[in-house]
């Protein structure tokens, strides 16, 4: 894969841990409340949900890195799989939880799946 296009895989692995980060560890905080629009009684209600998902965002997060740091074929398989799991997990988002992770996850992924496409 071409340097730009790797470089973008590793800005969407490093968006999902921080994704992680938020939802598994400071769910309940001021800062995680502020990004997801929640309450304080709704965060503390569904800490354990929130954790679950932060989960699935690290295993995003660990197959980009893997993609980005896999000699091709291999690397560019494994970036464009996990690229349109990010994307259509930001489809399934914004149509159910928020618009706004239609313009946080989805975008970017698309935008890093073409370049890891015309890098291929």
């Amino acid at each position: 894969m071409s340097t730009l296009a790797t470089l973008a895989v590793l800005a969407l692995a490093v968006l999902h841990a921080y994704i992680l980060v938020l939802e598994m560890f400071l769910w309940t905080t001021p800062r995680a409340r502020a990004a997801f629009g929640t309450s304080a009684e709704f965060a503390a209600s569904t800490k354990a949900l929130a954790a679950n998902q932060g989960l699935y965002n690290g295993f995003l997060a660990a197959g980009l890195l893997w993609g980005a740091v896999a000699s091709d074929p291999v690397g560019f398989q494994v970036s464009v799989f996990f690229l349109l799991c990010v994307a259509v997990a930001g489809l399934y988002g914004a149509a159910t939880a928020s618009r706004k992770i239609l313009f946080v996850q989805t975008v970017p992924a698309l935008i890093a799946l073409v370049l890891v496409l015309i890098a291929g």
